[in-house]
């Protein structure tokens, strides 16, 4: 199997795109003033996104240990194995530092920032917005667990269908096999039978047949076979 045909790069692919786009946003954060709607809407979605991201990397390395029990059946090799796992443990690492750091800016924008006397005047509304920013955020991260669970519940009542759709297909074949084996045991029981009434039909004759009768028999057949061959050689 290519790079280009295995899921496993398939799916590499599309998470790496994901990391380098989360990448280009963690830059403009960084960039972004503090206490501002365009720093709060980066946080946001820096948050949410290196959430995804983690939870791919997570179904990835699943889907490797899966292979890890059995290379052979997946056309692998140890090698490739351990340069998957250093792929995704590559993967999470940027992620999570990433994560931290917006995490600890968060933090320091929310609790550690000095206030001065130009700040004591700050509106009730902006910290209104500040706490309604904070509440959405948690509200997008908690949508994003409760996607990420459905997401799971379908991808496993689809495995209990395959299942289920496999189990049945065994059991037809289990049936049909059944049925074919016991019409054969019909059949060579049917053969056996006849072939014991054919048995006992030639003793019954050979043993009526005498001696005297048998000679005749092979008297006749001679001088028959005479005619013929005079009717077919001579003639």
């Amino acid at each position: 199997m290519t790079p280009a045909q295995d899921p496993f790069y398939i799916v590499k692919d599309e998470i790496q795109d994901s990391i380098d786009k989360v990448q280009d946003t963690f830059n403009q954060w960084k960039q972004a003033p503090e206490n501002t709607g365009e720093y709060v809407h980066l946080t946001r979605e820096l948050l949410t996104t290196c959430e995804s991201v983690q939870w791919q990397v997570d179904e990835l390395e699943k889907a490797i240990s899966v292979a890890e029990r059995d290379p052979a059946y997946y056309g692998l090799n140890e090698v490739e194995i351990g340069k998957r796992r250093n792929w995704t443990s590559t993967a999470r690492n940027q992620v999570v530092s990433i994560r931290r750091n917006v995490e600890a800016g968060k933090h320091k924008t929310a609790f550690g920032r000095s206030v001065n006397p130009s700040e004591l005047g700050r509106s009730k509304q902006h910290i209104a917005q500040d706490n309604d920013d904070f509440i959405a955020s948690e509200s997008d991260q908690q949508m994003l667990l409760m996607k990420r669970q459905d997401d799971e519940l379908d991808a496993l009542s689809a495995s209990v269908q395959r299942i289920g759709g496999v189990g049945l297909t065994i059991h037809e074949e289990l049936v049909g096999q059944e049925k074919l084996l016991g019409e054969l045991s019909l059949d060579m029981e049917t053969t056996s039978n006849r072939l014991d009434f054919v048995q006992k039909r030639v003793a019954m004759v050979l043993k009526k047949a005498s001696l005297k009768g048998q000679i005749m028999m092979i008297a006749f057949l001679v001088v028959l076979f005479i005619i013929l061959f005079v009717l077919v050689f001579l003639t």
